[in-house]
């Protein structure tokens, strides 16, 4: 059995952010969502990759410059609303310690949200890439406890280096890669649902914003959430961000631009 949240609606959802030394601007702009969410929202959920990559909960101890901001922020909006933080394939690492320094509460890596009765399964999404086999073998490697407790007793300088490693691997198959299979595969979000009685899912990861609306092989109501990016833009190409705001059984998607 999931484990279940009721909240009072409006609930703000937002995800893939990917705060890092790299991306200044995209940083601000999730800080002025910060402000806003915490002046409208009844609670905010971020549903994984915060964080660009996460080496621990120790590097809030010995933080630089664009961490210390981002947590200043964080812990800004959890003083004036609820905030949920969950695990996505770049923060995996984050643990009950971040939450705690930032007033947050950590979200299990599957929750039910419940919101006057309307229900949505609530996920980071890249547990849903099955059709992906590769990565799903290297997601449970590096979710093994014994694996991230030999890689949390390294020096925070050699574990920055070896994630830095396996991002730009992991950035290199993405770009040789069939792309079908590193979407979600519908089937397996399908029997998860119907196990759980469920008709409705918002969920990150793929970078491919939609809501995908109910078919006779799917069906059931799918939200995916958008990536944020201000930085690493192309000439002409909007800034991506977004999120979606869940009020009982209404789910608005809004993004920058709104």
């Amino acid at each position: 059995m999931l484990n279940k949240l009721s909240l009072n609606g409006p609930v703000w959802l937002a995800s893939d952010i990917h705060l890092g030394a790299d991306n200044p601007a995209t940083a601000q702009r999730f800080f002025q969502f910060l402000d806003q969410a915490s002046a409208q929202a009844g609670a905010l959920l971020l549903l994984g990759d915060i964080f660009d990559v996460w080496i621990g909960d120790d590097w809030t101890k010995q933080s630089p410059q664009w961490l210390s901001e981002a947590l200043t922020h964080l812990k800004r909006v959890s003083t004036r609303c609820p905030l949920w933080i969950g695990r996505g394939n770049r923060d995996f690492l984050i643990g009950r310690q971040l939450a705690e320094t930032i007033g947050a509460k950590l979200l299990e890596p599957q929750v039910i949200l419940d919101i006057d009765g309307s229900r949505y399964l609530l996920a980071h999404g890249d547990e849903f890439c099955t059709n992906d086999r590769a990565y799903q073998r290297f997601r449970r490697i590096v979710r093994n406890r014994w694996v991230q407790k030999a890689y949390l007793s390294l020096s925070l300088n050699t574990r920055a280096k070896i994630a830095q490693k396996a991002r730009q691997q992991s950035m290199q198959t993405q770009i040789s890669a069939n792309q079908s299979n590193i979407d979600v595969c519908e089937q397996t979000i399908a029997r998860l649902l119907a196990r759980e009685q469920l008709t409705a899912i918002i969920h990150g990861h793929t970078h491919r914003p939609n809501h995908h609306q109910p078919t006779a092989v799917c069906p059931f109501d799918r939200w995916v959430l958008p990536d944020w990016e201000s930085d690493h833009l192309r000439a002409g190409q909007p800034e991506r961000g977004g999120w979606v705001v869940v009020d009982g059984a209404k789910v608005t998607t809004l993004n920058l631009a709104t």
